[in-house]
């Protein structure tokens, strides 16, 4: 991925309650109010560059990934001025797409991500502000 730049790290939490102060604590920062995405089945808060995820529903896919791992790092966001030309070039060099098309993600950003199978088991997540 050329020239992208790291947007944010993501950390699954079974409760951002919490979890938020010790991120607040280790970086000094403040988080950003909680966001509920229903579609991505996950609410959020960034505390700094860090994202934590806590899942809406028992079926969704953080609920699935704490399940299976536990707490922990979920994904790496790269940030891109055009997103759609993102996800064509990278599908192009073989990268397997999640997302063929953008999707609203936190702060009202376009979202796409990467398959874990084509990125040395990492999700990977695209996001254009």
């Amino acid at each position: 991925m050329n020239g992208l730049v790291v947007d944010h790290v993501a950390v699954a939490v079974p409760s951002i309650e919490e979890a938020r102060p010790l991120y607040e604590r280790l970086s000094g920062a403040t988080s950003s109010p909680v966001e509920e995405l229903p579609a991505q089945g996950v609410r959020v808060v960034f505390v700094g560059e860090l994202e934590l995820l806590e899942p809406l529903t028992p079926d969704s896919a953080v609920a699935r990934f704490l399940d299976r791992r536990g707490p922990g790092f979920h994904h790496i966001a790269y940030r891109t001025p055009d997103i759609r030309a993102e996800l064509t070039r990278l599908a192009a060099e073989g990268y397997e797409l999640i997302d063929q098309e953008p999707r609203p993600g936190a702060g009202g950003h376009l979202v796409a991500f990467l398959h874990p199978r084509s990125t040395g088991k990492t999700l990977v997540e695209l996001v254009q502000r």
